[in-house]
This record gives C-alpha cells, sequence and structure tokens, in this order.
C-alpha cells in the first residue's frame, strides 16, 4: 500500500484473539486514533478515530462577476464600436483609446453580472432527464407499495427508457465537447480526461493554501536568486566591451504595414485572451472592418517610433503543478504559466515577420537550431542526430551523446548580451531600439482564486507566451553551437536543450581530452552568459560500449563527475546504447493502449468520428511521433506499434479479433505501420530536397540528375 501512497493509521489488536484484522488506510489525510472498544455482538473491536480534511469550497459564497457569453453578439458589438469616437494621435493615447473603446462596448452588450459559483458534476443532465428521474422514483414508489405486476412491468419499462434518455444525452454532450476542440490538441487531451475520470489539474481556486502573492514573490525571487549565483565575469565583460562590428546585411527599419497585413496578423494563432484585454479576442477578430484602421495605426507608429507600448508589457500567470503526483504545497512544484495581451500579440506577429524574413535571408540563425522555425522540429533534429551515430556506429566505432541541463533558460536571458548578439546578426536602427523597449520594464501579476498580485518587475529574460521569445533566445544562443563545433564536436539544439555528440573510432575506455577541453568552454560560455547550467540533470550516453564504462572514464561538468546512463531521453524520444528503440517502442506502446482502454469507456457514448478524433488524438499521434527513426528495426519492434493501430482500428469500426485487419484498415484509409514510417521518411526526403526543411538534412542527399531531360524534371517530383 506503500507504494500507492497509502499510510496505516491502526496499531495494536482490533480482534479478541489478539489479531489485527481492521484496519485504516488514507492519503493526504490527518487520522488521530482513539483506543478500540469491545463490543457484546461481534468479536471484532470498534474503532473510533478522528479524520481532519479541509472542507469543502463553500459554493455559496462572495459572487464571480463574469459576462455572459450568449450575449456577446458580433453584430451587436459591431454596432457599438461603429457609434465610439476615433482615438488620439501618440501611441500611448491610441492604446488607452483602443482599450477604452473597446470595454465600453463588451460593457455595453454585455455587462457583468454576478454568477453564484455552482458545481455540475453532470453537465449533460439537462432538465428533462431530472423531470424523467422524478417519475421513475415515483414509479418505484408505486411499485414498492402495490407489489403487483403491473406496477411493476411499468417501472422497468419507464427505466429503460430513462437509461436510453440519459445515454443519448451523453452521447450528446460528449460530441459537442470533442467536436469544439478538435482543433485545440490542449483543450481536447484535457476534455478527455475529464470525460474517462482521469486525475487532472487539482483546482487551486479550491484550496488557497497559497496566495497570489506568495506566488508572485516565489517566481520572481527564483530568478533573481538564479542571476544572483551567476554574477558577471571576465567573458561577460569582455563580450560587452567588444566593439558592435556587423559587416554583412542589416535590418535598421520596419517595413510599413498594410490593412491586408493587418487582417492577416488579426486573424493568424490562438484567438486567446489575456485577463488583461478588454474584451475576448474572438470577438475582436469578428470584426475586422471596425478594427483594421485603428490596429493599423497603433503597428505602424509602434514600428515607426521604435516603441512597444508600456501598457503591453505586463503579463498575468497562472501557477501550473508540474505532476499530478507532486506535493501541491511546495511552490517549487508548479510551472508560472504566462498569459500576454493580445494587442500586444498582433504588434508581435508584425514585427516577428519581418525579423524572421531578414534571418532567413542572411542566414543569421546557426544552421543546427531546430527551435522554432519552419520546416524544422524535433524529429529532424533527432534524424540527424541518430543518422550521424550510426553511421559511425557501422563504422565499427562509438559515441558519446550529452544532453546539457539548463534553468530557466529563457527567464535567464542577460538583456545587455542579447542586445550585443542582436547587433552581432546585423540588427540596428529602430529595429533594435524597438526590441530594446520591448524587453525593458516588464513585469507579471499572479492571477489565482479571482484576485490578482501586485505587479512584480523583471530584471531579465525573454517574455513567456511572447512570439518574438523564441526568435530572440535563437539569436542568444547562436554562439554556443559556434564553440562546441571549433573542438570537433557536433551540436544539435532545439530552443534550450542542447545535444553535443563526439564520435569517436573504435571502443577507447575513456573520453578523449578533446571533450573535457570542450566541456570546460561550454560551462565558461555559459557562466559568461548568465545562464544556470545544472551538471547533476545532465544526461550521458556512451553508445557502442556494453560496459557503460566506469566513474572515471568521464570528464567533470562544472565540478561534477558524468556518468554514462543506460539510456536518455531526448526531445521526447528514448535513446539506448545500440539505438534499438527497443525502449522508445516499449514506452509508445503502454502509452497507446492505456488510452485506448480510457477510449473504450467512451465508445458507447460518442459518434464515430468523434472517437476517431479522440483516438487520433491520443494514439495516432504516439504513433507517429518521430517514427522516422524506426526505419530498418526489426520486425518484432514494428510489429509492437502494428498491435496497437490493430486494436484502435477495430475499436473504432466494432470488429472482432477473428477479423482479417487488411480490409478493416483499408476501410480507414490507414495505412499500417511499416508504409507510414516510410512515408515519413519520403515526406522528409521531398522537403529537404525541394528546400522546405533544414539544411542539414538537404546535405545529407545527393540530388540525382539524368543525364538527358526528362519529362518529369519539373515536376518536383521525387
Amino acid at each position: 500500500m506503500a507504494t500507492l501512497g497509502l499510510s496505516q493509521f491502526v496499531s495494536g489488536p482490533t480482534h479478541q484473539a489478539g489479531h489485527t484484522l481492521d484496519l485504516i488506510f488514507g492519503a493526504g489525510i490527518d487520522v488521530i486514533m482513539s483506543p478500540s472498544m469491545k463490543v457484546p455482538w461481534s468479536d471484532h473491536y470498534a474503532l473510533k478515530a478522528r479524520i481532519d480534511f479541509p472542507p469543502p469550497p463553500c459554493l455559496g459564497g462572495e459572487p464571480i462577476w463574469a459576462r455572459p457569453q450568449r450575449l456577446m453578439d458580433p453584430d451587436r458589438f459591431r454596432q457599438a464600436l461603429r457609434d465610439l469616437a476615433p482615438p488620439g494621435d501618440s501611441l500611448t493615447e491610441l492604446v488607452e483609446g483602443w482599450n477604452t473603446q473597446l470595454l465600453a462596448a463588451i460593457d455595453e452588450i454585455a455587462p457583468k453580472r454576478p454568477l453564484r459559483p455552482r458545481r455540475n458534476r453532470a453537465p449533460w443532465f439537462t432538465e428533462e432527464l431530472r423531470k424523467m428521474k422524478r417519475d421513475l422514483r415515483r414509479l418505484e414508489r408505486v411499485w414498492r407499495g402495490a407489489r403487483d405486476g403491473a406496477s411493476r412491468t411499468s417501472y422497468r419499462v419507464f427505466m429503460k427508457t430513462y437509461e436510453m434518455a440519459v445515454k443519448a444525452a451523453k452521447k450528446s454532450y460528449f460530441s459537442a465537447s470533442i467536436a469544439s476542440a478538435s482543433s485545440r490538441p490542449a483543450q481536447l487531451f484535457s476534455i478527455i480526461r475529464s470525460l474517462t475520470s482521469l486525475e487532472g489539474q487539482p483546482n487551486l481556486n479550491n484550496n488557497l493554501t497559497h496566495s497570489c502573492e506568495a506566488f508572485a514573490s516565489f517566481f520572481a525571487e527564483k530568478v533573481l536568486l538564479l542571476r544572483h549565483d551567476l554574477l558577471a565575469n571576465l567573458d561577460t565583460i569582455k563580450e560587452l566591451e567588444a566593439p558592435r562590428l556587423s559587416s554583412g546585411p542589416v535590418l535598421d527599419h520596419f517595413d510599413r504595414i498594410s490593412p491586408a497585413d493587418v487582417d492577416r496578423f488579426l486573424q493568424a494563432g490562438k484567438p486567446t485572451t489575456c485577463p488583461l484585454d478588454p474584451c475576448p479576442s474572438w470577438l475582436i477578430r469578428a470584426c475586422p472592418d471596425e478594427v483594421r484602421a485603428p490596429l493599423g495605426d497603433i503597428i505602424n507608429l509602434s514600428l515607426g517610433t521604435g516603441i512597444f507600448p508600456g501598457e503591453l508589457k505586463e503579463a498575468v500567470v497562472r501557477p501550473l503543478l508540474k505532476k499530478t503526483s507532486l506535493d501541491p504545497l511546495d511552490l517549487s512544484n508548479y510551472r508560472p504559466v504566462s498569459n500576454l495581451p493580445f494587442l500586444g500579440k498582433v504588434i508581435e506577429r508584425a514585427v516577428a515577420e519581418q525579423l524572421g524574413r531578414f534571418l532567413d535571408e542572411t542566414s543569421a540563425l546557426d544552421p543546427f537550431q531546430s527551435g522554432f522555425r519552419a520546416g524544422h522540429g524535433t524529429e529532424t533534429a533527432l534524424v540527424a542526430l541518430t543518422d550521424d551515430l550510426r553511421r559511425q556506429l557501422d563504422r565499427g566505432g562509438s559515441g558519446l551523446l550529452i544532453l546539457l541541463d539548463l534553468s530557466a533558460a529563457f527567464d535567464m536571458v542577460d538583456h545587455e548580451l542579447l542586445d550585443h548578439r542582436l547587433a552581432d546578426v546585423g540588427i540596428q536602427g529602430t529595429v533594435l531600439q524597438w526590441l530594446r523597449s520591448f524587453l525593458s520594464d516588464r513585469g507579471q501579476r499572479v492571477a489565482l482564486g479571482g484576485e490578482l498580485s501586485s505587479r512584480h518587475s523583471l530584471v531579465c529574460g525573454v517574455p513567456q507566451g511572447a512570439i518574438l521569445s523564441p526568435m530572440l533566445f535563437n539569436i542568444f544562443m547562436r554562439p554556443l553551437a559556434q564553440l562546441v563545433r571549433s573542438f570537433g564536436l557536433g551540436c544539435h539544439q532545439y530552443a534550450d536543450d542542447t545535444q553535443l555528440y563526439l564520435l569517436m573510432d573504435g571502443h577507447p575506455n575513456s573520453a578523449p581530452d578533446t571533450l573535457t577541453r570542450c566541456l570546460e568552454a561550454v560551462a565558461g560560455w555559459l557562466r559568461g552568459s548568465r545562464l544556470k547550467l545544472n551538471p547533476s540533470k545532465t544526461e550521458v550516453l556512451w553508445l557502442g560500449r556494453d560496459d557503460m564504462g566506469s566513474r572515471g572514464q568521464l570528464p567533470s561538468l562544472a565540478g561534477v563527475q558524468l556518468v554514462p546512463a543506460p539510456s536518455v531521453k531526448s526531445l521526447g524520444v528514448i535513446f539506448d546504447t545500440s539505438l534499438s528503440m527497443e525502449a522508445q517502442i516499449t514506452a509508445i506502446t503502454k502509452a497507446a493502449f492505456f488510452h485506448l482502454r480510457q477510449a473504450k469507456q467512451l465508445a458507447p457514448y460518442l459518434s464515430r468520428p468523434d472517437l476517431a478524433t479522440v483516438i487520433h488524438a491520443t494514439v495516432t499521434s504516439r504513433l507517429d511521433y518521430c517514427n522516422s527513426l524506426y526505419v530498418g528495426l526489426p520486425l518484432r519492434l514494428t510489429q509492437k506499434l502494428q498491435r496497437v493501430q490493430n486494436a484502435a482500428a477495430r475499436l473504432l469500426t466494432g470488429s472482432s479479433l477473428r477479423d482479417h485487419i487488411h480490409p478493416v484498415l483499408y476501410q480507414l484509409h490507414w495505412l499500417p505501420v511499416e508504409y507510414r514510417i516510410r512515408f515519413k521518411v519520403l515526406v522528409l526526403t521531398f522537403k529537404a530536397l525541394y528546400g522546405l526543411g533544414p539544411s542539414y538534412l538537404r546535405d545529407r542527399l545527393a540530388w540525382y540528375a539524368p543525364q538527358r531531360n526528362l519529362r518529369s524534371t519539373n515536376n518536383n517530383t521525387l
């Protein structure tokens, strides 16, 4: 029971014979036992205990002020916007006028109303079902009183009718819920967890053990403490004092945004709404004609003056428990999830488009940086990595794979160093001034239980949840890969996930001195960049060695001795010493069958298209993730994945185990696992050949040039 997290509170005998037969188990509660008592009607003792647990949330407390969504009519919202006066001329007046006008419009059509919080454990239970349940109980009382056949028959017939109505109501509700989130994976997974009664994220509003001020102070002090331990060293000072020279192309101003660009930026991305927004973002997107002109004025004035509006520099953070198994009383177990104003994100899109185009045209980013870049991804990075490692193993050599771990890397970015590295890639003038304004004087508040904490300033880091943050972080990390490759090691990066690998001839008993010097240089560069390295969480995999070596065979990293592991997990894929992928496929199979069992519980209440959506989201996505790495694996491994797909197809179609699976897959238009793997490889090859993928994959391919012109020469085919 201890493995389940349960504690046993009974001590001493609970039976007249002196045995302890009656037990009380509990978890997360305080049980105070009293002495047991003998009772005349049993040979067991009566147990007496006092159980202390937090009371359930009071549902009749203070009302919540909210806007009824049924009143948010886009047509009425457009009319309310037409009746408002135009805003001012300066950027501050434009932003304030924008917020004031939208707030007045939403107040006119959907003013806030007090809503009493209530718990709805069965949202599918309608008033009609409630009436049927009352009639069913009435028929039951009649039958129990009369005890005749006619009343019993009436009761049982109506019970069948009621059960069918409940099933139909559940099916309708579940289908509507899944259909509403079919294009939003996070919400879809949340709905599936709730429908299958899986343990989800605890509701912090129900037990406000920690106040929003406590969370806000913890999140802010965590970064400050990490930064205090990383004082600027000589390398930092040298970089800050170095002259900013850029001999290549420069980006010193933004192009003016057209009305068509405004519409495109407005409709791009998800319509997420921040608590600081005056109205829901989906309402703004539903009124492009009314908001196009003021929104274009704000964007162009911001880009032209090099100023990001100060009203949009504040984020609202919500604490999210990292894992449901962690202690909710420990603040370090929470992850801050940031939400930024919608208007600020629209302005960011205008900057990100021009900045991203400049970085692509000048090849300013490291070619082996795969994070947040078009045509790049975790799969392309892992394909290149495994290709290098497998080639070395096939040649009879060995390799070392080192996965660096950084603490709060995005939150630790030094603004002065980032400013210098932006100048190094050619960012100057108004563009550099705008980025400085975007990063400076930022703050955040924590929202919890309907309350908002005080503002806490952010002295470093790129804003979490911002569109520009990944791009700025890639520029900041650009010198690291160049440093690693100068020592002859390979390096792949996906945002802050850095993979170093060293290819060695034969099977040496110790790592070469090159690795030691490289790790020392990497640790020094990270200290100079004021980034916190976690050597204890850095993982090492020695490929091609069965004995895994001893502790003395690897160098140390920041004073911590590196020890090779039998397997490591990189970007969601488990690697072992021989790259057999057996551990990865076993983990996928286990997780996929678990979700199939959960989907089977929902099958009676879902239509076939909705059940297919659930299966694709929870099972097929796991089978297809990085499946190009499974090329050439033994049939016994790919057959494990095929059995998962067969079980999913049978669940979706209702086929039995005796039915042949090929016609079922053909009916569903599902490619078998082996062909899905081949198809993924063909897709990656096509993208690499025609400039739609990363250059590090294209450089591995040899383009076939026929000796004579063929009709298919210009067809862009493989």
